[in-house]
């Protein structure tokens, strides 16, 4: 898949940091690979933004940003208050694209969830990977909460003929509740898609080296890694 679209489940579920771990086990295999963040919003323009941060974890990746606005909003609602162009679906289509032409992968991050609207037009990254025909990886929280908007951003994009790829919990707790030891199971069932991969907590501040090393471990063979999810499984159910 030369193309991949990340989007998470909510914000703050490890979306940047399951973008890094990707890069990271594609680098190891051998794979050139390029990040581009679709809107990077709440930060300024002397900030390093997600792209910048997945470069820092996972190496020598092209890191390109399409537009930064300076409030940590939805894009669409950013841009319209700080007096800039919004960043259309079809803006990312072409620039996911043209990187696919000098890359083996490129890793389209999202801002927030699948509609996050980026313009007047209600446009989302789910049209953008709709006009890529590329296939999209979920990151889910671990615990409470996150089944229902697992399953509607599921449902959404079967709903629009978009590939879900898979899941990857953003974080996988050092001592998993009740609830993230079912939620192994239940976010399979619920999105009709396999988990692909568990971030361990704290994954994102882990030294770059340490990271690189690791994140195949983190990762299920299609996303280029050595992660069991049945294995995986069978630990959860025992509380580890």
């Amino acid at each position: 898949m030369p193309v991949l679209v990340i989007t998470g489940t909510n914000t703050e579920v490890g979306k940047t940091v399951a973008t890094a771990a990707v890069a990271a086990a594609a680098l190891a295999a051998g794979r050139s690979v390029a990040v581009l963040k679709a809107a990077q919003t709440g930060v300024r323009p002397d900030e390093r933004g997600d792209a910048d941060e997945v470069a820092r974890l996972a190496g020598p990746v092209t890191a390109t940003e399409l537009a930064r606005y300076p409030e940590p909003l939805a894009p669409g609602t950013a841009a319209r208050r700080a007096g800039m162009a919004p960043v259309h679906p079809r803006d990312v289509a072409e620039a996911a694209a043209k990187l696919a032409t000098e890359h083996d992968l490129v890793l389209v991050e999202g801002a927030g969830g699948l509609l996050v609207r980026f313009d007047p037009a209600g446009g989302t990254l789910a049209d953008a990977a709709a006009l890529l025909g590329a296939p999209v990886l979920l990151v889910a929280s671990a615990g409470l909460g996150t089944l229902n908007i697992a399953e509607l951003s599921a449902r959404e994009l079967r709903r629009r003929d978009v590939e879900l790829a898979g899941v990857v919990i953003g974080s996988w707790p050092a001592e998993p509740d009740l609830a993230c030891r079912c939620n192994v199971t239940d976010l399979t069932e619920v999105t009709g898609a396999p988990l692909l991969g568990a971030l361990p907590e704290g994954a994102g501040c882990l030294a770059p080296a340490a990271f690189r090393a690791t994140a195949p471990d983190w990762l299920a063979p299609r996303l280029d890694g050595t992660w069991d999810a049945e294995a995986f499984r069978v630990r959860a159910a025992a509380g580890r």
